[in-house]
């Protein structure tokens, strides 16, 4: 599936698994992939920011709601189900508005908020960003 994803789409992934690292976290989760969004610092964290604070603000939610892990994990990092669903949607999302034929971080954004629950959905509701405003203004930076 990653194949059909842009080079930043690929590094959203890549940080996402950094973040996972860095909390001690044995799984990515759709709170990663926010992570990941935000640090990517494409089209879909200049979205985020505005309403939604910085990465930092953002890792302490985490903190604050899963905590930090207590081992260092190696090796490839399984993904939650609902993170694989977040890509899957992306995937999907990208095909119901090409073009462009390929997943950029936009479709990741709204695959995130297309979940409607997980970590990530609930940290964006805790600050205090509107789903729909943001899904609007992603689709609009996509032409739609």
């Amino acid at each position: 599936m990653f194949e059909r994803f842009t080079e930043r789409a690929r590094q959203v992934v890549i940080l996402a698994q950094e973040e996972a690292r860095e909390l001690r976290h044995n799984y990515i989760g759709t709170e990663h992939i926010l992570l990941g969004l935000l640090r990517e610092e494409g089209s879909a964290a200049r979205v985020l920011v505005s309403p939604g604070g910085t990465a930092d603000d953002v890792r302490a939610q985490i903190v604050r709601i899963i905590g930090k892990g207590e081992e260092v994990t190696t090796g490839q990092i399984p993904f939650t189900p609902r993170a694989r669903e977040t890509l899957e949607l992306s995937f999907r999302g990208m095909i119901a508005l090409q073009p462009p034929a390929v997943v950029g971080t936009e479709h990741i954004l709204l695959g995130l908020i297309d979940m409607k629950e997980g970590v990530a959905v609930e940290i964006l509701g805790e600050l205090d960003v509107e789903l729909d405003t943001i899904r609007a203004e992603v689709l609009r930076a996509l032409g739609h």
